[in-house]
């Protein structure tokens, strides 16, 4: 009894968090540790797609990990264990190998036999998917091949398998293919560690024929990647797509990358960011009254004032470029115009003025468009505003934006102009009062002095809700912004 206590205590469950205010699920993007390996309390151990952005989650024990819960493309409900941990300070996982023992050259120190007759302490802490597992039941079960023992672990570790079909590679054979693989090497095993197998059997690849790179001769990803492009290469598969990983609902690049062939149609599931970001616009488009308006301005003289800021010793290593100016200008236009700075209370049925300005910025990222915003814009100077901007640009393509820089915005710039767009009719960002779209710049024959010139022109949109601004308070907040923009001296002049 004592035992079976202390076992217990010894083995830490660490949960999916709340790692933003009121979500309720993330999906794991890719796990950063395997069963086996020793962790250390804050040592990041995973990363995972919530709906607002990707969060590197730390572990808080120090110990060695047991078992991972979840593959890699699987979505977790806030509170569900994700991974386990033995803190006991002892091997955890040294019984795994007898599960594994085909599969490396690593000593088996038990039979497989016992192994199964206790699963939470045998094969558990290393062959995910095994055992009682929650996982367990979304994974294909086990289909040893007669005379052939290595393809139980190949099957069971999936945890880092997903991610490797999502970073591109070609549509998976059916499975038949792949189960006589392993047998077709009548001498030396190929050495490959269970992701790698488990990868291999999924794309149908023969280890026995790919060329290894890695140390010591082992066959790494990138290995079975590139046998798998040469066999496409040589013969285009006839199979359907993407059959054989039917319970894995993540990996959706792969199917696509050959749906454009032989394929008329390609789904791709709707989650994370992308998720959110759908809900949270038609929310705004059927909930806020929009109302549009655009201008056209002649840009030039703001375009040599940010050729003269490059060249300026205070903005030396900074970004400076005409989003710096337009996002200045219209904080210029939201002093002289504060009413437009509110938001709606349904709940209470209030306007709610705000005295602070957290500029939302949208960016475009490969996990979808998201709206980090620069905290009291409104107070920061002009280097200081350049310093933001390009923090929270390089921020947000590297995917590291936190939950909290995308709360609490209260208006919003979209550049659709650096996509060659003229303009748009932006979407309110949800409980925000407007949001301005800023077209491409371009040369254009223009009215100047009485003269037709070339000169830089572009158009202006600006969004509002008609229930906290009505057109003359919109209308006057984006002359506001044309008139900065066409005479950047009133930066100073309003100020």
């Amino acid at each position: 009894m004592t035992t079976m206590t202390d076992a217990a205590q010894a083995v830490r469950e660490f949960k999916m968090p709340d790692v933003g205010e009121g979500l309720t699920e993330a999906e794991i993007l890719k796990w950063y540790v395997q069963p086996g390996d020793t962790v250390t309390d804050g040592q990041v151990v995973c990363e995972v797609e919530t709906a607002k952005a990707a969060v590197e989650l730390p572990i808080p024990y120090d110990g060695v990990v047991r078992e991972l819960r979840f593959p890699e493309g699987t979505t977790v409900d806030v509170g569900q264990v994700i991974i386990s941990v033995d803190v006991s300070g002892g091997a955890a996982p040294a019984p795994a190998p007898a599960a594994e023992a085909p599969a490396s050259a690593e000593p088996a120190p038990a039979p497989a036999e016992p192994a199964q007759e206790e699963a939470p302490t045998g094969r558990q802490p290393v062959l995910v998917g095994y055992g009682v597992s929650e996982s367990s039941t979304k994974r294909r079960a086990r289909k040893p091949v007669p005379g052939q023992a290595e393809e139980p672990p190949a099957g069971t570790y999936y945890a880092s398998a997903v991610q490797a079909e999502l970073n591109g590679s070609a549509a998976p054979a059916p499975a038949p293919a792949a189960t006589p693989a392993p047998q077709a090497t009548g001498g030396a095993r190929p050495l490959a560690k269970p992701p790698v197998r488990k990868l291999a059997k999924d794309l149908g690849v023969d280890l026995a024929t790919v060329t290894p790179t890695g140390p010591d001769g082992i066959i790494t990803r990138e290995d079975v990647h590139a046998a798998t492009a040469a066999r496409v290469t040589q013969a285009p598969p006839p199979q359907a797509v993407g059959q054989p990983v039917v319970e894995q609902p993540a990996p959706v690049a792969a199917p696509a990358s050959v749906a454009a062939a032989d394929a008329r149609e390609t789904r791709i599931p709707v989650k994370g960011v992308r998720k959110a970001t759908a809900q949270a616009m038609v929310g705004s488009a059927f909930t806020a009254p929009h109302v549009t308006e655009f201008v056209t301005i002649d840009v030039t003289r703001t375009m040599k004032l940010v050729e003269e800021l490059k060249q300026d010793k205070g903005f030396e290593g900074l970004r400076v470029n005409p989003l710096l100016l337009i996002a200045k200008a219209l904080l210029v236009a939201i002093r002289r115009n504060p009413d437009v700075n509110a938001a709606w209370d349904e709940a209470n049925q209030e306007i709610v003025q705000k005295h602070y300005v957290n500029l939302g910025i949208a960016a475009a990222t490969p996990r979808g468009l998201i709206v980090p915003n620069i905290k009291d814009a409104h107070s920061q100077t002009l280097p200081e505003l350049a310093a933001s901007l390009g923090e929270l640009v390089s921020t947000a393509r590297s995917g590291k934006t936190s939950p909290a820089a995308m709360q609490g915005g209260t208006v919003t710039i979209t550049n659709v102009g650096v996509f060659g767009v003229d303009t748009g009719t932006p979407i309110l960002n949800p409980g925000e009062s407007a949001i301005l779209a800023v077209g491409a710049i371009k040369l254009q024959p223009w009215v100047h002095k009485g003269k037709v010139k070339p000169r830089q022109v572009t158009t202006l949109a600006l969004s509002f809700d008609h229930r906290l601004v009505d057109g003359e308070l919109g209308s006057k907040v984006l002359a506001d912004v044309a008139a900065v923009l066409e005479q950047p001296k009133r930066l100073f002049t309003w100020a």
